[in-house]
């Protein structure tokens, strides 16, 4: 590499090298100026899209690929640019894949801050949530159900109380799971 200087951004005490920065290296560097950043979007819908990213030779060698996900609805950028925020992140970790700007990480300056906003709406997102999730039950039963049937002594006796009380809300796989426990 030569002596270039990547301009970082500091998000939380730590450098980060921008996109566009890693883009510039490319397009200045004489050994690579040439080389192709093509993208495909293997998966695109309304509301989610991954996108794929290949650098190429001249000669259309791959020599580095860099894969994102976003979700329509995970950030207020994402609201209307989850297609171009989801195509700008697998640039950035296909150019890291080659080497370009990763002195610090293979997150980009994008990446990172995009990842922190999502973090920070998740908790404000989960303390709307007034009813746990037909999921979050089922697992919250299996859970009891399994430390019930490890602490008592008739492991059999345990597990037919636990299907008579709650065998419509178990599934036959999560009976099982359960049954493994007898023993």
């Amino acid at each position: 590499m030569s002596n270039y200087k990547f301009k970082t951004t500091n998000i939380r005490g730590k450098q980060y090298v921008e996109v566009n920065e890693r883009i510039k290296y490319l397009r200045q560097e004489d050994s690579l100026k040439d080389y192709s950043i093509l993208t495909e979007f293997p998966m695109l819908d309304s509301e989610m899209c991954v996108c794929k990213c290949t650098i190429a030779t001249p000669q259309g060698k791959v020599i580095a690929t860099g894969h994102a996900h976003e979700e329509r609805g995970s950030s207020n950028i994402n609201k209307t640019s989850y297609v171009e925020n989801c195509e700008t992140s697998a640039v950035g970790r296909a150019l890291a894949m080659l080497g370009i700007g990763i002195d610090a990480s293979i997150a980009s300056a994008n990446e990172v801050s995009d990842a922190i906003a999502k973090q920070d709406a998740t908790p404000a997102a989960k303390k709307t949530a007034t009813k746990p999730s037909a999921s979050t039950e089922e697992t919250s039963i299996m859970d009891k159900a399994v430390n019930y049937i490890k602490g008592q002594t008739d492991k059999q006796k345990a597990y037919d109380s636990i299907v008579t009380k709650y065998g419509d809300d178990l599934t036959d796989k999560q009976k099982a799971g359960l049954k493994k426990f007898v023993r």
